[in-house]
């Protein structure tokens, strides 16, 4: 049996305040990927949402949609909050997962 990630994600553009995206997926590189070339959801497209700012690991689908709605429940604030805890100064975690790739770290 083959075991499979699955992620729980939130972009912002480059003006953080202005909006906070959640998404989920099964393959998180690709994904974010997608939301940098204007691929993704028309909503973070409309509001150019591609800094990955936080993320979280789930071991089955069910787990992380349930994560997904949670969180979109919860207000601006607790977010943030959220976001500061594991990510303070807010860096775009893709650049940094895809640099140590590109550096010849494993996946």
């Amino acid at each position: 049996m083959t075991h499979q990630n699955y992620f729980v994600y939130m972009l912002t553009n480059g003006d953080r305040h202005i909006v906070l995206y959640i998404g989920v997926t099964n393959d998180l590189e690709r994904r974010c990927s997608e939301h940098s070339l204007g691929e993704g959801s028309a909503f973070a497209k409309q509001y150019h949402a591609h800094k990955l700012v936080h993320f979280e690991t789930y071991p089955d689908p069910e787990s992380a949609i349930a994560r997904e709605k949670q969180l979109k429940r919860w207000s601006r604030s607790k977010k943030e909050l959220l976001i500061a805890r594991s990510n303070p100064e807010w860096r775009n975690l893709f650049d940094e997962m895809y640099a140590f790739r590109s550096a010849g770290g494993s996946r």
